[in-house]
């Protein structure tokens, strides 16, 4: 295949020589040369696509699922496998300073030096937090990772299996050119159900300027460009000046046929969350004790870091217009900042009992299109609980040590 715009032989000497900087190190880098499994190369040739093309990813903390797409020779990317997420911490929104435990949401870059073969969590990469509109908006943290041993303080946790095939995945799409790999990070799916239930929510704005990425690559099927200018994203478009995330946007020019496609499913999309709106779909604010993980893993339990923490996410009720007692209350927690305490969250709750009583509900909905190959196969997923060994002579417990030194 030919992937227009790629460098191949700059891309492959600069990530052969991280990988061998890394294996001078000593650690585990051998873990970072396994191949691809053979099912997977299998299921690249079905969807017509190779081992070498570029991939993107797409990651959906509510739904607890990461998406690997991989190109095809029209450039257009094509959904290869869903994993289903072990662990994520936090609340939905987006990471907002160091230590708030907060998975970040947005549109980050992947570089062969970000690939860590010996990380303590098995394998590991660096998603590129915090990127430039991060920064504007003055947010703090990073060493934001997707990892293996299914232990999450403000990551992408997978299964060692998953992070193994993952890395492997990425390997030979940087081995084929590609210098930068594309991660969407979502707090749900971009559906106009999700949006009606969080139409309330204090970063809907922030959502929504989300979706206008998710929009553009629905609609293409292609890699969206991604700049910042007045403190959020635009997508696929020209300026006619300077950009800076923290400065007004210059002029913008936009390919019309691109556009008038975003704008027509906008506008479908905006349509039904009004629908949903008028047909009695309550505005909610879930909760979650800290972050969560997909349903698939509900009989692993001990397989997980912390699993005291994973407990099913409060759907508060919320109120269209400010209202006395419990829907004030209520309506006040949803003004308050992305992470929500739990104190808060079950005060709420409780204040609202007489009137809803069952204010407790699943996030966690069926989706037909939820694909698991990857945990059907997965057997012997570790964790930073039962797996100890191999580790360097005197390295700290994955589990417990600082997160920053464990990546």
């Amino acid at each position: 295949m030919n992937f227009q715009g790629f460098k191949p032989f700059a891309v492959v000497a600069a990530f052969a020589a991280f990988t061998l900087a890394a294996c001078e190190d000593g650690g585990f880098s051998h873990r970072s040369l396994a191949p691809i499994p053979p099912e997977t190369v299998a299921l690249m040739e079905k969807v017509g696509t190779t081992k070498e093309a570029p991939m993107l990813i797409r990651a959906y903390k509510k739904e607890a699922e990461l998406e690997i797409w991989k190109m095809r020779s029209d450039g257009r990317y094509v959904h290869l496998k869903t994993f289903p997420m072990c662990r994520w911490s936090g609340q939905l929104g987006p990471k907002t300073r160091e230590g708030d435990r907060q998975v970040p949401e947005g549109f980050y870059s992947i570089t062969p030096a970000q690939m860590n073969p010996n990380s303590a969590y098995y394998l590991s990469f660096n998603v590129g937090y915090p990127n430039q509109l991060d920064r504007a908006l003055g947010h703090s943290g990073g060493t934001i990772m997707v990892h293996g041993a299914c232990s999450s303080a403000g990551c992408f946790s997978m299964t060692d299996k998953q992070i193994a095939e993952i890395y492997a995945i990425a390997r030979s799409s940087f081995g084929g050119g590609q210098r930068a790999i594309q991660m969407q990070s979502y707090p749900f799916k971009m559906t106009a159900e999700n949006l009606a239930k969080h139409r309330l929510d204090p970063n809907i704005g922030f959502w929504k300027n989300l979706k206008e990425g998710n929009d553009h690559f629905e609609v293409t099927k292609e890699e969206p460009q991604v700049a910042f200018c007045g403190r959020h994203y635009v997508f696929n478009a020209t300026p006619a000046g300077h950009m800076d995330a923290a400065s007004a946007c210059p002029p913008l020019k936009h390919n019309p046929e691109i556009a008038a496609q975003v704008a027509e499913k906008a506008a479908k999309d905006d349509a039904k969350v009004a629908e949903l709106a008028e047909s009695g779909v309550k505005p909610v604010r879930v909760v979650y004790q800290d972050g969560g993980q997909n349903p698939a893993f509900a009989s692993r339990v001990a397989e997980v870091s912390r699993p005291e923490a994973i407990a099913p996410p409060v759907e508060i009720a919320l109120e269209e217009k400010p209202a006395r007692g419990a829907g004030k209350a209520a309506t006040q927690l949803a003004a308050k900042s992305p992470v929500v305490t739990v104190a808060a969250a079950k005060a709420a709750a409780e204040s609202r009992e007489a009137e809803a009583p069952h204010p407790v509900a699943q996030a966690f909905a069926p989706d037909d299109r939820r694909e698991m190959q990857a945990l059907a196969s997965d057997d012997s997923p570790t964790s930073s609980i039962k797996k100890a060994a191999p580790r360097k002579p005197g390295a700290p417990d994955p589990a417990t040590k600082n997160k920053a030194a464990a990546h």
